[in-house]
């Protein structure tokens, strides 16, 4: 192979797909996690012929996933280095930095000092305070909202405050004026929350439906990264998916908006039959949104072949002077206890038509070595954490 850098990189994040405890697990309650392989046998084996082929098999043992002998891309295990297991904090590393200081979720809703913040600043009282889905809170509380004018405050399991209010009970500007002003007081610490949501909805108790009014504030990564590096040097940083939204739109010079796994894969598929020079950014959110925290394996299951049946239309638009690399930003097993994310190790395969196979990668201990490697082939400032594997990658598979 030769060492000429690669024009385009595609990199997906497969969302929550773990593939097995991490060293550090036990701390976050999640000994003997393992979303891949417990999905896998749940099932009785899983069907990814595509992903076999790049070599997953070769890192994970899972049913109904092999390794082969001579895999189509180099492979290796990736470990976080930053002390979390959320979405924002995998991304941000997986783009150069490491958080110390974990986003912090509150399975009991939000204390009692903080409701009453959010009381003064709004004028209006506070109901819910737990983690709930959306949809079912405001079919729970919206009459009792139209009725009395307080905020439906809820979370989930992810770093998230989320305000849902009727448009004709809250207008929109003043629900947007009272999300910056919960912002603002949950930045740092003693909150540390990842975003604030505003969630309007109209309609008539039993008939609620969500508005496209939605906004979310979320934070600003709390250093450069190395899409603000390629954006700085005139290269393209494609966000599809909720990539913009993880960055906060830092370092994006396109956002794309997906409305599934499927309509993902499509839209990366289709940037690739693009004349771009940079990176082409996916998260497919689903396996973590709609099945991880819903605990639900057999959905995960079906997630994960529907998206190795889409693999193929991406391969074939691939160029020889593509690369593509597919992670994870943490695990979300849908049989392990409670509904949040789990402390993995991460899948890490990288794919070349330059390359005849793949050579294994080996254990890289931060999701930044992705970072430091991207911005290695594009000649712009390497990030202060991370190791880039872009030689062993142009050494591979012999010629």
């Amino acid at each position: 192979m030769t060492n000429e850098s690669f024009q385009r990189i595609f990199l997906i994040v497969m969302d929550s797909v773990g593939i097995g405890e991490a060293p550090d697990a036990a701390e976050y309650g999640d000994a003997g996690a393992d979303t891949l392989g417990h999905t896998a046998a749940h099932r009785g084996g899983l069907k990814m012929t595509e992903m076999e082929q790049l070599g997953l098999g070769n890192i994970k043992k899972a049913e109904g996933i092999k390794p082969v002998e001579y895999p189509a891309a180099s492979y290796g295990i990736m470990q976080e280095a930053s002390n979390s297991k959320d979405t924002m904090t995998g991304h941000w590393e997986i783009m150069g930095l490491h958080i110390r200081e974990p986003f912090r979720t509150f399975p009991d809703g939000f204390p009692s000092e903080l409701v009453q913040q959010l009381e003064e600043v709004s004028g209006r009282s506070v109901i819910g305070n737990k983690v709930a889905s959306g949809t079912e809170i405001i079919k729970e509380l919206g009459e009792e909202h139209m009725e009395t004018g307080a905020l439906i405050v809820y979370t989930s399991a992810d770093s998230v405050l989320q305000i849902a209010a009727h448009e004709e009970i809250v207008p929109v500007e003043e629900l947007h004026r009272i999300c910056e002003k919960a912002r603002g007081l949950t930045y740092d610490a003693p909150y540390m929350i990842g975003r604030v949501i505003a969630r309007p909805f109209i309609g008539r108790p039993g008939a609620f439906e969500r508005t496209s009014n939605r906004h979310d504030y979320a934070l600003k990564p709390f250093g450069r990264t190395v899409m603000n590096e390629l954006k700085d040097a005139g290269l393209d940083s494609i966000a599809i998916g909720k990539i913009s939204d993880i960055y906060d739109g830092e370092g994006i010079t396109e956002a794309v908006r997906t409305e599934s796994n499927s309509d993902g894969m499509n839209k990366i598929t289709e940037s690739a039959k693009e004349d771009f020079h940079g990176i082409s950014f996916l998260n497919l959110v689903d396996f973590d949104a709609k099945y991880g925290h819903r605990r639900d394996p057999d959905g995960y299951g079906q997630a994960l072949e529907e998206y190795d049946s889409r693999l193929p239309a991406l391969l074939d638009e691939l160029r020889e002077d593509d690369l593509l690399i597919i992670t994870a930003d943490h695990g979300n097993d849908p049989v392990h206890h409670g509904t949040d994310h789990t402390r993995e190790l991460v899948p890490l395969l990288v794919y070349t038509k330059r390359a005849a196979h793949g050579d294994d990668l080996g254990r890289r201990m931060t999701f930044a070595d992705i970072g430091a490697t991207i911005a290695d082939n594009f000649g712009i400032t390497l990030p202060e954490h991370g190791e880039s594997f872009l030689q062993q990658v142009h050494q591979s598979g012999g010629e």
